[in-house]
């Protein structure tokens, strides 16, 4: 796709904001690199307050759970299926997020000693069937209580239902509520209108561990358990796993509990998790949010886009070493199938953008077909909405229905517009910059052009240009393995938080050299100071532009991630972002 003849204009640089004073207060308070320090002003931190809770909280800091609203009525309600012996039923969404939380939710109940049991739906399963196949197994195992995980918000219909065959329910989700809130025990959701509860940005996972850290603290509070009975960190590898793979927030109490959740990743013993891992070929020591979101999840969502989303969930449970292995493979192989669908399906999306080359004329892009997999249209409009910087709508229809999935940009809130549509809709849900909907395949087209017609008078042309928001200069003399290890303060990074971009001057030392015919590498040196040492950089995608740079001392101002190197050796190398010939 990033050699369309219709690639996206360059980016615009965003430079970092200047303000000395508060710089210097930083490097005062926290002893930090300079360099750290302006990173922070770039980010926005306005107190000191603010940076020490970024930099320094733990896990005694999380949120008490029981500000979320309705928590005591859900706990109340638990403790009672605990004290009867009622099997707890657990509904999960079938993404990495709705997994982990089932799993977790379903291990809790299981180390309280708890009968549970849980249910996750199969992707192409009808909307108005979601939740309400779920009722049918509860009735057949005799569950009273219905807790939901990463779902059900949206589903007042289908919990009604449930609701009227004597099922208590319980939602836990994240994803914003529409007008009509399910009538149910209790709705756990830090979105909830006027919710006094600090962190809006809980994931699914993150807001079942709530409910278990709650849980937790009542019966140890009441003397129900001893106080070492439930060891609720070992519950972070999961959460950490969800919130990454979910793309949440990786600020505040989300920071917390990835922070913490990956070092219980390195050292897990879920026996599913360890060879799914292993099957990544990785190293455990080495998991990183990167190695989360580009390995892991995909893996594991593989089977909620193509397959049995229940399997990901035996497999963050199962502990038998046989059966864990068994599952890791299908994992892998039904990955590799996901990404054959994806390749064809994102050559059929090339084809038809060169054939339709006003499609991109829009400052928003939609797009449907009856060949494209239902289960991997998120992933193209993912994609596709970061390539081009517009509000992207992907609809793969079948039997007259269009399921879509749809990605935005910052400057451009998905749920107003879905509302400002819904005539034409048959259901919509999500958050402001990623969502779903189902529409009749005869109102696509007039879906297509009032959203159009929405982002053409909503946004600007600079609106969607890709921005390069850079957070610092550095030399090359402050490019050292110690200002790498201060690096690390930042950590971990995700969305709402990457990886630093810095910047430079530089000189070339001489041309570059294509790599495997996409990429280009750079030989950059700095003037007097450093002379002698050469740091070698890494431009993806960028081996066309090579014709531009075939001159020795050609200066450039280069924009780029450093990172430590340690294929011969350690060395410094650049994760060249973009840059320009001066």
């Amino acid at each position: 796709m990033l050699d369309n003849a219709h690639a996206a204009q360059e980016p615009i640089w965003i430079y970092p904001k200047d303000d000395p004073q508060w710089k210097e207060a930083i490097i005062k308070e926290f002893k930090i690199n300079s360099v750290i320090a302006q990173i922070l002003v770039s980010r926005g931190f306005t107190t000191l307050e603010e940076i020490h809770d970024y930099l320094y909280a733990k896990l005694p800091d999380l949120c008490d759970p029981f500000l979320l609203s309705e928590m005591q009525i859900a706990v109340d309600r638990v403790c009672k299926a605990i004290v009867d012996g009622e099997t707890i039923l657990i509904y999960g969404d079938n993404d990495v997020d709705g997994m982990t939380g089932t799993a977790l939710l379903t291990e809790f109940f299981q180390d309280l000693g708890t009968p549970v049991l849980f249910y996750v739906s199969n992707p192409g399963t009808p909307r108005d069937r979601l939740i309400v196949e779920a009722l049918e197994y509860a009735l057949q195992n005799q569950c009273k209580l219905l807790i939901t995980v990463d779902c059900g918000i949206t589903a007042a219909l289908e919990i009604a239902k449930v609701v009227a065959e004597h099922v208590d329910v319980i939602i836990t989700d994240h994803h914003e509520p529409t007008d009509k809130i399910p009538h149910c025990i209790a709705t756990l959701n830090p979105k909830l209108v006027n919710s006094a509860y600090p962190n809006r940005e809980l994931t699914g996972v993150g807001v079942a561990f709530k409910l278990a850290h709650a849980i937790t603290n009542h019966l140890v509070a009441e003397g129900k358990i001893p106080p070492k009975k439930i060891d609720l960190k070992r519950y972070l590898d999961l959460v950490a796993l969800g919130t990454v793979a979910d793309m949440g927030a990786l600020l505040g109490e989300n920071r917390i509990l990835v922070r913490y959740g990956l070092r219980q990743l390195r050292k897990t013993k879920r026996i599913g998790l360890l060879k799914l891992v292993s099957v990544c070929d990785v190293d455990p020591n080495s998991i990183s949010t990167f190695i989360i979101a580009s390995k892991i999840a995909p893996r594991l969502n593989s089977l909620g886009r193509i397959n049995e989303p229940k399997k990901g969930v035996q497999l963050l449970l199962v502990r038998n070493s046989a059966t864990a292995e068994k599952l890791a493979i299908e994992l892998d192989l039904n990955n590799i199938e996901r990404q054959k669908i994806e390749r064809t399906m994102s050559v059929d999306v090339d084809n038809i953008i060169n054939a339709h080359p006003e499609i991109l004329k829009h400052k928003a892009i939609i797009m449907h077909s009856d060949r494209w997999h239902p289960g991997v249209i998120a992933i193209l409009s993912t994609r596709f909405a970061k390539h081009y910087n517009r509000p992207t709508v992907m609809m793969s229809v079948e039997n007259g229905i269009g399921k879509g999935s749809l990605r935005s940009i910052p400057e451009f809130r998905l749920l107003p517009v879905l509302k400002e549509c819904s005539e034409l809709l048959m259901n919509f849900g999500g958050h402001d910059f990623a969502a779903g909907l189902t529409i009749k395949e005869e109102n696509i087209e007039a879906f297509r052009l009032k959203f159009i017609q929405i982002a053409e008078t909503t946004l600007s042309d600079s609106d969607v240009r890709t921005k390069l928001p850079l957070d610092a200069a550095i030399r090359f003399d402050e490019l050292t393995f110690d200002f790498m290890e201060s690096m690390r303060l930042l950590e971990p990074y995700g969305n709402e938080n990457p990886q630093p971009i810095l910047y430079c001057e530089a000189k070339q030392a001489w041309p570059p050299k294509i790599l495997s015919k996409m990429h280009l590498k750079l030989y950059l040196e700095q003037d007097d100071e450093n002379e002698g040492r050469i740091l070698e950089g890494v431009a993806f995608g960028k081996a066309r532009q090579s014709v531009f740079l075939r001159k020795k001392d050609l200066a450039l101002r280069v924009a780029f991630t450093p990172q430590i190197d340690t294929h011969q050796g350690s060395s410094i190398q650049l994760m060249i972002r973009n840059f320009m010939i001066l």
